[in-house]
């Protein structure tokens, strides 16, 4: 299925994305309580969450431009690096109790994620363009292990330093980085040669007219968006409703799971059914996690709601990621992904901000509610593509 040289680079990505998913699955696990702790007030709660996605969107154009001199390996690992960094200072906040030094080291963790989020492209760096979304998909695999692993981490480590509650949750996440700094370096991806550095291909006008990129640009926001402001508030919310915090490890690690598991077989999918249709399956299933939150607060109602939360994600975000790589030549890959992720980062950063607030002062059927329009909205720019397409591809035989 992929040359030796993909084959290499998607196992070393997907073990990168393991141990990357799994800090962020404890961070999902822990840092909204944390917070809330530190600062003493609810609607503060994922502020520092926030600031970890603000930093990320700060830094997506320079780490991809980085990465394009200076080669992927290089750019994955000083954004682990940085990541390991992050995770020492938020342990050392929950030992001072002191909210302003854990929003910082939320904030260093945001470099790690934004280099973290080009693990995908630099497995499709290598691929031909059959195998592009298959090898997308199996990269993001790797946070399977996150699903089995980061719950249970977050439950052991909790209370691995008596004196301070979720220390050791951020002591994992500092080690789990050490850990990644070590193992990108067996990527082994060429950097770009004189004459690809000099190459700048299509001007932004060019690209930006170009309706199947702003598509899975939007799909992309909207996918992950959604994700980000129902997940984030869950454990708030569980907590609120007096489920226990094992409980909320519980909803959050079935919602790894779905996040990652279909990942094994989503870029099949996308070759028997089309990429567009499988972000518009995403979409449904978004919604239905939606719903499922607006019937009622039980545990079994969290689970399926965060699930199905979980595989909506995947569909979408796989979809879109593969789409927008039909998007670019390899002269214009730093930029029309930079931009990709800029744009996640702008969704990802308004969720994440703006969940504890909705919780905070409207309440969790307010959290559900705002994801509806956007996602009918980007459900419709999805139709309207998958027309477009069927129409250019029935006149081409004609011509």
């Amino acid at each position: 299925m992929f040359a030796g040289a993909t084959r290499r680079n998607v196992f070393v990505l997907a073990v990168c994305q393991a141990l990357n998913a799994t800090a962020l699955t404890l961070m999902i696990a822990s840092s909204a309580l944390t917070g809330q702790l530190l600062s003493g007030d609810e609607a503060y709660a994922t502020l520092p969450l926030g600031l970890q996605f603000l930093v990320a969107l700060m830094t997506t154009f320079p780490v991809s431009y980085l990465m394009r001199h200076y080669g992927r390996r290089w750019g994955f690992a000083l954004g682990a690096a940085t990541g390991a960094l992050g995770g020492f200072i938020m342990m050392r906040a929950v030992f001072d109790a002191s909210f302003g030094l854990f929003c910082v080291g939320n904030a260093l963790i945001g470099v790690q994620q934004a280099t973290a989020q080009f693990y995908r492209f630099a497995a499709a760096d290598t691929a031909d363009e059959r195998f592009k979304g298959k090898a997308i998909s199996l990269v993001l695999a790797g946070g399977v292990v996150a699903a089995l692993v980061g719950p249970e981490l977050a439950k052991w480590s909790r209370l691995l330093f008596s004196a301070a509650e979720f220390a050791g949750c951020f002591a994992v996440v500092m080690a789990l980085a050490v850990a990644t700094v070590i193992i990108v370096q067996f990527v082994r991806i060429a950097r770009p040669t004189e004459a690809e550095l000099i190459e700048r291909g299509r001007d932004w006008g060019e690209l930006l007219r170009q309706p199947t990129l702003i598509v899975a640009v939007a799909g992309g926001m909207i996918g992950y968006g959604t994700m980000t402001l129902v997940m984030t508030s869950t454990p708030l919310a569980m907590v609120h409703n007096h489920h226990e915090f094992n409980d909320a490890a519980f909803v959050i690690q079935w919602h790894v799971l779905g996040m990652f598991v279909p990942s094994f077989f989503t870029g099949f999918l996308i070759q028997r059914f089309g990429v567009v249709n499988m972000i518009l399956t995403g979409f449904a299933l978004l919604a239905a996690c939606v719903a499922t939150n607006l019937t009622g607060t039980t545990v079994p109602q969290f689970w399926a709601a965060l699930a199905l939360l979980g595989v909506g994600w995947n569909f979408a975000f796989v979809g879109s990621s593969t789409l927008l790589t039909e998007t670019y030549r390899p002269a214009e890959r730093a930029r029309v992904q930079a931009l990709n992720d800029l744009m996640l980062g702008i969704a990802i950063t308004g969720a994440s901000f703006s969940s504890g607030w909705l919780h905070g002062h409207l309440g969790w059927r307010a959290v559900n509610l705002g994801v509806v329009l956007p996602l009918a909205m980007a459900s419709l720019a999805m139709l309207w593509l998958r027309s477009r397409r069927a129409n250019a591809a029935a006149v081409r035989p004609a011509e």
